[in-house]
């Protein structure tokens, strides 16, 4: 009977271990592949996108990866998990959102401009943006967003009875139109305003699938986005040499416009006015509807609100008013109700492409993933918001909003160096807009709060169903 050597024990001993180690080491997360090839599970996932994640993070825990339409995104729900999606340099916000934009706004010209020439100049834009909407320069929006929501409210008469969607985007429009553009771009006759929000709509309600798919596929989509890309086209001339009549202070819209120049990418200016308006307006506009739901729904809050507006400003309705920063400071609650809103309408995800391959607990994620993060479950995670699913505006005490610092675990911008350029402003907008509509009318709503939808997972989530405001002139 032959014996093996010890020293052939001990080398496939070594050897054994190393596999196991290797095997270790590129343990993959528990992958949700569905049964038909490259799509996946995209079928079960795009139903209702939402509830999968959370079905799936309950099923195979803190880490988990989903296929859908050639695409691995990788789900990350608990602490170290968000720690490797915010803090590690082997992942990217830029690389990871470049094919959705990239499509989008591009597409139509997608033969004429390439990707890394877009990667270059997107971060250039983003500081450009940053700087123009960024802490230092609200001061200068506070006057202007006054005087345009008052334009708009005039147009409201006494009293009357409105959809709250309708009726935000009927203010907020207009409003983030001209000023981040120029005065009078957003037209006033009712049948182009009527094209506009048709045409706006619905490149907003299919911008999710116009990132992944065809336009071919998508025909009413694409359509609009042409009629965008038109107005644009045909106002960009106007919108250069456009000068405020109060200063020489160029609109938001006027810097990119002078980026592009100056990056030789002129013929983009039509797509690049098309990326800002989307990004102002697709969100801004959902915030809006949601916290004057949530504070009309909630008597106690909203009389607060009243009383404090009445301290500040007198007499409901005398005259046109002017809102300072010192006036917003001594309405806190109003800033807290908005950021409270936001927490819980936040949005499906944000993402990172993985550079190089991550460990995350006992798994490692391979390069050329999606990272993912859910804000909207991280919100209504008990651990980092105690009752989470209740609207507790009161919880923002503790934040140092003085300092411009959210609660911890707060994502609903993002995180990091690309945290949403415009997400001040648009704050700022919804806080005035709440103190002129409420110091203006008396509001109550017809309708219980609706649901949200669970189909989107980019931006702030939508209702799913009617909300009608009633509205009257306070006197």
């Amino acid at each position: 009977m032959e014996f093996i050597s010890p020293t052939v024990i001990i080398i496939l001993g070594c050897v054994a271990v190393l596999l196991f180690l290797q095997w270790k080491n590129l343990r993959r997360p528990p992958c949700i592949r569905g049964w038909i090839p490259w799509i996946g599970a995209g079928f079960e996932f795009g139903k209702t996108p939402l509830e999968f994640i959370e079905k799936a993070r309950i099923k195979y825990g803190p880490v988990f990866t989903v296929i859908v339409m050639g695409t691995r995104m990788t789900f990350v729900t608990e602490e170290e998990g968000i720690n490797v999606f915010l803090k590690s340099k082997e992942v990217n916000f830029e690389l990871a959102v470049q094919n959705p934009i990239y499509h989008t706004v591009f597409s139509l010209f997608i033969a004429s401009i390439a990707k890394n020439i877009f990667l270059k100049l997107h971060e250039k834009l983003y500081i450009t943006v940053k700087g123009k909407m960024g802490i230092l320069n609200l001061y200068k929006f506070t006057g202007q967003l006054t005087e345009e929501l008052q334009e708009q409210l005039q147009n409201l008469g006494a009293h009357g009875t409105t959809d709250l969607n309708k009726f935000m985007r009927h203010l907020l429009y207009p409003v983030t139109v001209n000023i981040l553009f120029k005065k009078g771009l957003f037209p006033t006759d009712e049948r182009k305003i009527r094209e506009f929000h048709q045409h706006f709509q619905a490149y907003d309600e299919g911008f999710e699938y116009g990132s992944q798919l065809p336009e071919c596929l998508l025909r009413n989509w694409s359509k609009s986005k042409k009629w965008l890309l038109a107005l644009f086209e045909k106002n960009i001339p106007d919108i250069k040499t456009y000068k405020s009549a109060k200063d020489n202070s160029l609109t938001v819209m006027q810097a990119v416009l002078d980026l592009l120049e100056m990056e030789a990418n002129e013929q983009k200016s039509p797509n690049y006015g098309l990326l800002l308006l989307w990004a102002s307006l697709s969100n801004t506009v959902p915030v809006a509807f949601w916290t004057f739901a949530f504070v009309l729904s909630h008597p106690n809050i909203h009389r607060t609100i009243m009383e404090g507006i009445s301290s500040v400003f007198g007499t409901a309705g005398k005259d046109k008013i002017k809102v300072s920063e010192d006036d917003l400071k001594k309405l806190p609650l109003i800033k807290w109700c908005i950021l409270e809103t936001i927490r819980l309408r936040a949005p499906g995800v944000i993402t990172r492409k993985v550079l190089k391959p991550v460990k995350i607990l006992n798994y490692t994620v391979p390069s050329g993933d999606l990272l993912m993060l859910s804000p909207f479950w991280l919100h209504r995670n008990p651990k980092y918001f105690p009752e989470p699913d209740l609207f507790k505006p009161e919880r923002w005490k503790e934040a140092n909003l003085e300092k411009h610092a959210f609660l911890d675990c707060f994502m609903a911008f993002g995180s990091g160096k690309y945290q949403c350029p415009g997400r001040w402003l648009a704050l700022l907008e919804i806080q005035i807009c709440i103190i002129l509509i409420f110091y203006y009318y008396d509001c109550s709503l017809l309708d219980p709060l609706p649901k949200q939808s669970c189909l989107h997972l980019v931006g702030v989530q939508q209702p799913e169903g009617r909300c009608r405001i009633q509205f009257k002139q306070r006197k």
